[in-house]
């Protein structure tokens, strides 16, 4: 079996509060595993956890994903005290990925450095858990709070790409949060080898969770919408890399995303998928309910 999340659409553009309350309930009334959205600055989305917070207290079922805060634009103590009160608010519902990025202009935009930017990730993983725990932030200090709901913290999952970031990730993380454009079983098999590879290395007695997110648009002009989004959302890595990319954004039909899913569901090496929509029409979420829907109930004979 393999659980399917849905983020909410703060990439897409027209975000209104209706937007936000409207997929936060679709989600958590839906066969959606999770709620999720990612972290920018230099670009029109709203910030992301104060749009989780509220995810938080709009959903009672579905666990609430932080994918990804780029730790190193955070000040730790903050990061730490943010994210305790996000497990509080969803009553220890809360999932967290944490990573570095690699676009300069938010780093630039935020006065941060982005040098040594994956050894300060992994210190900031320890400061955090250590505040977690109940150790004060400074000597004479109490302890940092409020604590957290679930015991040791939220699950904690690395954005890690490549093998010297997996390996490092291993160190620290319970699994893995990465991307596939278009879902390809091949892409993906080659990153679960990596992940599990770097965890039996690390002697870590339990497999990496494995998580893929990937992007999808359903409904009215499906494909021009997935590509002029995926166009859009990396237009700062250049035009011919934004066009590229864009061309392998397949997951725009109700068969395309029922064929990937169950192809992914197939693999049995991911536990789960999270789709990323590229459009805020409601109808996109509902589509998606439907498709996961009945991937789920094939796989259990319902």
């Amino acid at each position: 079996m393999i659980d399917v999340g849905l983020a909410l659409p703060t990439m897409a553009t027209g975000w209104t509060r209706r937007t936000w309350i409207d997929w936060c309930r679709t989600i958590d009334d839906g066969p959606f595993s999770s709620v999720s959205c990612g972290e920018r600055i230099t670009f029109h989305n709203v910030e992301m956890l104060t749009t989780l917070a509220g995810a938080a207290a709009l959903t009672e079922r579905a666990r609430v994903f932080v994918n990804l805060a780029i730790a190193p634009w955070h000040a730790t103590t903050l990061l730490a005290k943010q994210l305790a009160t996000l497990d509080v608010l969803c009553d220890g519902r809360l999932d967290v990925g944490l990573g570095v990025g690699g676009r300069e202009q938010d780093y630039a935009s935020l006065g941060a450095s982005m040098a040594r930017r994956h050894a300060r990730l992994d210190q900031q993983v320890g400061e955090i858990r250590r505040l977690w725990a109940g150790e004060p932030a400074v000597d004479g200090a109490p302890p940092l709070g409020p604590p957290v709901v679930q015991p040791n913290g939220p699950r904690l999952l690395a954005g890690a790409m490549g093998p010297k970031a997996t390996a490092r990730a291993a160190l620290w993380a319970e699994g893995v949060s990465g991307f596939s454009m278009s879902l390809d079983p091949r892409e993906i098999g080659k990153a679960v080898d990596l992940a599990k590879l770097a965890w039996t290395e690390a002697g870590r007695d339990q497999p990496p969770r494995i998580v893929i997110a990937c992007f999808y648009a359903l409904g009215a002009d499906a494909p021009a919408v997935l590509r002029g989004f995926t166009n859009e959302y990396l237009a700062v890595f250049g035009p011919e890399v934004a066009d590229a990319m864009a061309a392998t954004a397949t997951l725009s039909s109700v068969g395309a995303l029922t064929d990937a899913l169950e192809a992914v569901r197939n693999l049995g090496t991911v536990d789960e998928v999270v789709l990323v929509p590229a459009t805020v029409d409601l109808a996109c979420a509902e589509l998606a309910a439907g498709v996961v829907a009945g991937v789920m109930a094939e796989h259990t004979g319902a």
